[in-house]
């Protein structure tokens, strides 16, 4: 009888001691609020230099979103911008699984949040920011160069075959055509208004600023963004998320599968070339480099 009362004593002592390897945030009765870091140019994703794209980042929200005991779900953003339609997927995303699970989203912007980016960070219940962080960007900007004097200078005849009458519109090597600036003018107007439609509908009342002052591409720091209703407040995500949910918070990052896992379930982690693939592209990869220095230079980074 006393033995079997001592191996009953010593099964709480070891449930303690296989708990201790269980994650904190994975414990009952701890607030948990799982971190997204959405970081990069957005759709520009080649084999050495991806960028953000929903079919990059799909799994990792479903992951986010589907953690035990979370009380809400953070996004820290620091993105200058890119491909419009992967912004809005995202951001489409991002509300379709806060809506299924029920989760409020809170947006943390570190340096950047600017065009696209600050489209995704719209799918927050609440955008936080750094009194330096860069916001708004509300627009839509495209540009080419125009070679065809150059070839001009040296010799170089351009043979261009098409079937369509706008097939070449803005070709670089052709005199530009005001009838094409202007189609691509109606076409980046139309862009625009969806981005417009889509802050207007995320951010509501909060926005305090005139549509000919919000809406120009222009973009301000966190301060100003901040009196402009383009984010809720400033704020740090370890600081905000302890006030709110008290000290003991567990904040896991989310990040996709990498390495060896990723190997194992027949999927590449988002870096992964073979030697051939990145060899064959380094062309691209020298030209996506520098567009997207420049992207980040728009905005002194």
């Amino acid at each position: 009888m006393s033995e079997h009362f001592s191996e009953a004593r010593q099964w709480p002592a070891g449930i303690e001691r296989l708990m201790g390897w269980v994650p904190a945030w994975l414990r009952r009765g701890r607030a948990v609020v799982p971190v997204v870091r959405l970081s990069g140019v957005i759709g520009a994703v080649t084999p050495l230099r991806p960028g953000l794209s929903l079919a990059g980042l799909a799994r990792t929200l479903e992951r986010a979103f589907s953690v035990k005991n979370a009380k809400a779900v953070a996004l820290v953003i620091n993105s200058p911008g890119g491909s419009p339609v992967q912004s809005r997927q995202i951001y489409l995303r991002i509300r379709q699984l806060a809506a299924e699970k029920k989760l409020p989203v809170l947006v943390f912007v570190e340096d950047v949040a600017a065009s696209g980016g600050y489209m995704i960070a719209c799918a927050g219940d609440e955008i936080f920011c750094d009194p330096s962080s860069i916001l708004g960007s509300i627009g839509v900007v495209g540009g080419s160069f125009g070679f065809q004097e150059l070839i001009k200078k040296v010799g170089i005849e351009r043979r261009l075959y098409t079937a369509g009458a706008h097939k070449a519109m803005l070709d670089p090597f052709l005199p530009e055509n005001p009838e094409d600036v202007s189609r691509l003018k109606t076409l980046q107007r139309e862009i625009h208004e969806i981005f417009i439609a889509l802050v207007k509908q995320s951010r509501g009342a909060r926005l305090k600023g005139a549509d000919d002052v919000l809406f120009t591409g222009e973009y301000w720091a966190g301060e100003t963004s901040v009196s402009l209703g383009l984010a809720d407040s400033i704020g740090d995500l370890r600081s905000t998320l302890r006030a709110r949910y008290g000290d003991k918070v567990q904040m896991p990052v989310i990040a996709p599968a990498s390495g060896m896992l990723s190997g194992l379930l027949g999927r590449r982690s988002p870096g992964a070339v073979t030697a051939w693939e990145g060899i064959s592209s380094l062309p691209e990869e020298a030209i996506s480099a520098l567009e997207t220095r420049a992207i980040w230079a728009k905005f002194g980074f």
